[in-house]
């Protein structure tokens, strides 16, 4: 911090205006101030003299806050003879403060705890804590709130104890947690109608389940057990409490997910769970939705956790079907928030039953599922007063997103076309509601895609019952029936009726396909919905899904569609509807014969190229510019998806309307150069139309590298390396383009670099690192001598090097897969004539860079990099040990040497034979994955 040390009068005056200063200006000089005191290594002296002064809340938080920061982030700043005075110090103002505000209370707890997880020398810190406070009533508080958080920071993200600290700290808190629990039964005993002091136990006690040390048979007859189920069987009961026991509750049942290992426990909390019955329908009775939501999460919890032994022993022992029974209870509830907290469960049992696939099983469970579908489709109901079109974006539109992905993951336990038909009866035979028959339609919506359209469901009769059938039937009369009489529907039913059943229709597209009879009267149905205002966007969703299906059909409305093409601005459509529009139309106008495409794309394209000339025009005129991404979004979906299939010989039928727009796209991209989001819009188009006509293009390479390399100099957009990289993949293998493609790679490069190696340039600029090593990896791909023996190799390759450490998942798997690209065309390929010379390039890349990208990737693994990109660097490391295995085993082996042994709170990180175990696994291993088991493994002892 510049200017040393600051004074404490300083520090309160900057923590004043931190919460006070009306001026937000001065509220941001003292945050930003704050933070470069926090960073320091004043931080830790000031922070314990603001503690000490307890001047207010403001400067007390700020300091506990501080304290704990610095505990989790830089405790390697503080020498070890100084811990055990910072231990004393922060019990000293825990105990001080206890009664001044709970959030310091808990901010010192928290700093208390992580010193106790990082400091090797506090052995015992339960028992120490507990002997130390357990007599004192008024501290029992904050010694709870300290056993509270002590468990939940074990396996905090800001804390890198390492998997053998880990491991110490928990084999030390289950020793001492029958003692906690203990305390916890007297305290709870003890606390009468104090409500706090039990809901800290309960929070408490919920913090030790999650943790999973818990003796199971001693908490099984455990007294804080028989509290609990009290609390949430009790009328009288608190929301506050409440909310407490039933977290406590879902703690203990999801901590005894492994149902066989705690027995014993899981009965008593199945018998309590089940008890909780008569308490929800209480709940219900007193219109407690708080309440209510809690028992079904209880019930919820109950059953994901006995999950298993339902699906394997329906109704048998702790199978007991009656836990399914309570959430089609909670189902009934007329709030849709309370059936919506069970859906993870319903998903998981459809995906059980799915993988089982035991018909017998199914059997078992089919009622149920229809039961909750009937449950859903009323959940799914309008309010009667509703007026206009369903809303898709509140949270009721959500929840019927919700409710769609569901039914689509469970239906086949019931089957879709018994479901169907038998939702289309209820429609047919009674006369529901508008807000029921919407429901219902919604309903058949989400599994209309499901039907096989070639089978028709069927009811015959076997011994005088009724027995449904699935036969096969070229013309479903059902699904027929259905469209005949959604595209009768009366203009003067409910809107909401309309506009869901025009989202039936859109979901029958494959009905349609195969009954193109019906394809005149469900166009026709649509029309009116797109010359609608509320209705317009779905109907062209409709029109897109039955264009994408029904392809060589819609081949002869190609007019029709065009015509809507032209008048798109004429609807109200929404920006994706009409893109989607456009996407059906391209998707038809690929189906037409060659000789009619060129002419059908350039009506198709005319009316965005005019009007980008227009907005040109405009702003050369008015010296404004317009945005003109809708046009080129447009363009960009036509390009994407007209992909007709051309012989070898021809020419493209796209190749000649694509060359008469590139001056346009030209002019649009050099007016708007400064503006990143238009030109990444250009950019896209531009990527579209390249891959519409693959190497019909090539007319177009010189005059757009051009361009791209110009405007790049200035402005540096990412979606121009991006666009280079297709220009790789296109042109990359042809003898003549392979200069020209290089030099644009280094001109590319240069102000890359620029931007890269400016302060926190990797971090502030992931965009750039992505698309700069996906067109290298372009190059690897498809001319690597060309690339290997060119001088901006170097710096490409200490560039990924240095980019190894970037935590952003795009930008870092598409460095490693340069970097395992790279490396693998040494070895790939040996029968081509180039192998020998791949493998003499890469040789030398190795033998400059491989010790320095080895350190760095073990390095990146154990301190940098989150799992999930584990896999990446795993494939890499394969890669350099398949090239040179004897080799890569010494630079492993130094590697390892440098990383550090110890924490800096004095536990063993890693020991000695966990580095030689790890380098024996990696250097013996024979396939990439157990590469990445290994390393997996490894670095958890870092993290």
């Amino acid at each position: 911090m510049e200017g040393g040390k600051p004074t404490l009068p300083l520090v309160y005056q900057a923590v004043q205006a931190l919460y006070h200063d009306p001026d937000p200006a001065g509220k941001e000089r003292a945050s930003v101030w704050l933070g470069e005191l926090q960073r320091s290594m004043y931080a830790w002296e000031i922070s314990d003299q603001l503690l000490q002064m307890k001047q207010d809340v403001e400067s007390c938080y700020f300091a506990a806050q501080t304290m704990k920061m610095k505990i989790q982030t830089s405790f390697y700043e503080l020498p070890p003879e100084t811990h055990t005075a910072l231990r004393d110090s922060l019990l000293s103002h825990i105990q001080n403060l206890k009664d001044l505000s709970p959030i310091i209370v808990t901010q010192l707890a928290l700093a208390i705890a992580d010193l106790a997880l990082q400091m090797a020398s506090w052995k015992g810190c339960v028992h120490t804590l507990i002997e130390k406070y357990s007599n004192d009533v008024s501290s029992m508080p904050f010694l709870i709130e300290i056993l509270t958080v002590l468990p939940e920071e074990v396996h905090s993200r800001s804390l890198r104890i390492g998997a053998n600290r880990r491991s110490e700290i928990i084999e030390d808190l289950a020793y001492y947690s029958t003692t906690v629990v203990t305390l916890l039964v007297t305290c709870a005993e003890k606390s009468g109608h104090d409500e706090k002091m039990l809901i800290k136990v309960f929070r408490c006690l919920g913090s030790w389940f999650n943790l999973g040390v818990l003796d199971n048979n001693f908490m099984a007859n455990n007294q804080l057990l028989m509290i609990l189920f009290q609390v949430l069987q009790r009328d009288e009961t608190s929301t506050n409490l409440h909310e407490a026991a039933s977290d406590c509750v879902c703690s203990a049942l999801y901590a005894i997910e492994n149902v066989a290992v705690h027995m014993s426990l899981a009965m008593q909390l199945f018998q309590g769970v089940l008890s909780l019955e008569t308490a929800y329908h209480m709940a219900v009775a007193r219109e407690d939705l708080d309440k209510v939501l809690n028992y079904c999460r209880i019930f919820t919890e109950l059953c994901e956790t006995f999950l298993e032994m339902t699906v394997r022993t329906p109704g048998q022992g702790m199978g007991d079907l009656r836990i399914l029974e309570l959430l089609l209870i909670c189902a009934g509830h007329p709030q849709y928030e309370v059936v919506e907290i069970s859906f993870n469960f319903w998903y998981r049992l459809g995906e059980h039953l799915y993988k089982m696939n035991d018909p017998a099983i199914h059997r078992v469970f089919k009622p149920y599922i229809q039961r909750l579908l009937h449950s859903l489709a009323r959940h799914c109901q309008l309010d009667p007063d509703h007026e206009g079109v369903p809303e898709d974006t509140d949270d009721f539109g959500e929840f019927r997103m919700r409710v769609s992905d569901l039914v689509k993951d469970v239906i086949f336990l019931v089957g879709s076309m018994e479901c169907f038909s038998q939702l289309y009866s209820t429609l047919k035979e009674g006369n529901p509601p508008w807000e029921v028959t919407e429901a219902v339609l919604f309903i058949m919506a989400s599994i209309a895609k499901s039907i096989d359209p070639t089978y028709s469901f069927l009811f015959v009769t076997v011994n005088c019952l009724p027995l449904s059938l699935l036969a096969p039937s070229e013309n479903n009369p059902t699904l027929t029936e259905v469209l005949e009489q959604i595209v009768l529907l009366p203009e003067t039913v409910h809107l909401a009726v309309r506009y869901t059943s025009i989202e039936l229709v859109g979901e029958m597209s494959e009905v349609i396909d195969r009954n193109p009879c019906m394809l005149d009267p469900v166009l026709n149905f649509l029309m009116k919905g797109l010359r609608e205002k509320p209705l317009a966007s779905v109907a062209a969703k409709a029109i897109h899904n039955i264009c994408s299906v029904c392809r060589d059909h819609m081949a002869q409305h190609f007019q029709g569609l065009l015509n809507i093409a032209r008048l798109l601005d004429s609807f109200a459509l929404s920006t994706e509807a009409a893109v989607g529009l456009l996407k059906g139309t391209a998707l038809v106008l690929a189906r037409l014969p060659l000789e009619k495409i060129a002419e059908c794309l350039n009506d198709l394209c005319a009316v965005q190229v005019m009007a980008l000339r227009k907005l040109l025009a405009q702003d050369s005129s008015s010296g404004k510019s317009s945005d003109p991404t809708v046009w080129l979004d447009r363009l960009a979906v036509i390009f994407r998806h007209t992909n007709p299939i051309v012989e070898n010989g021809q020419t493209h039928p796209c190749q000649k309307v694509i060359q008469e727009i590139w001056p346009v796209m030209s002019e649009t991209l050099n007016a708007h150069q400064n503006d990143n989001r238009i030109v990444e819009r250009c950019c896209r188009c531009l990527r579209f139309a390249v891959r519409c006509v693959g190497k019909g293009s090539a007319c177009l390479l010189q005059p757009l590298v051009t361009q791209m390399v110009s405007v790049y100099q200035v402005y540096p957009h990412s979606c121009f390396l991006y666009l280079g990289s297709i220009l790789v993949d296109e042109y990359g293998m042809e003898e003549g383009c392979r200069q020209g493609l290089l030099d644009m790679l280094q001109a590319l490069c240069m102000p890359t670099f620029q931007l890269l190696e400016q302060p926190n340039g990797l971090r502030n600029h992931p965009d750039t690192v992505d698309d700069l090593f996906r067109l290298a990896t372009r190059f690897v791909q498809r001319s690597p001598v060309t690339l290997l023996n060119s001088s901006i190799i170097v710096h490409i390759i200490q560039c990924a090097i240095a980019s190894t450490t970037l935590d952003h998942r795009d930008a870092n798997c598409s460095v490693m897969k340069f970097i395992r690209d790279l490396i693998h065309t040494g070895v790939t390929n040996d029968h081509e004539d180039d192998f020998e010379a791949r493998k003499g390039l890469i040789g030398q890349v190795m033998e400059q860079h491989g010790q320095q990208l080895v350190t760095q990737l073990i390095n990146t693994c154990c301190f940098c990099l989150p799992p999930y990109t584990l896999p990446d660097v795993a494939e890499v490391l394969w890669e350099i040990m398949v090239f040179d295995r004897p080799t890569f085993c010494r630079w492993l082996e130094t590697a390892l040497k440098g990383l550090p042994k110890e924490t800096a709170g004095g536990a063993v990180t890693v020991t000695h034979k966990q580095l030689t175990d790890f380098h024996k696994q990696v250097t013996s291993a024979e396939e990439c994955k157990q590469v990445c088991w290994a390393i997996r493994e490894f670095t958890r002892l870092y993290r």
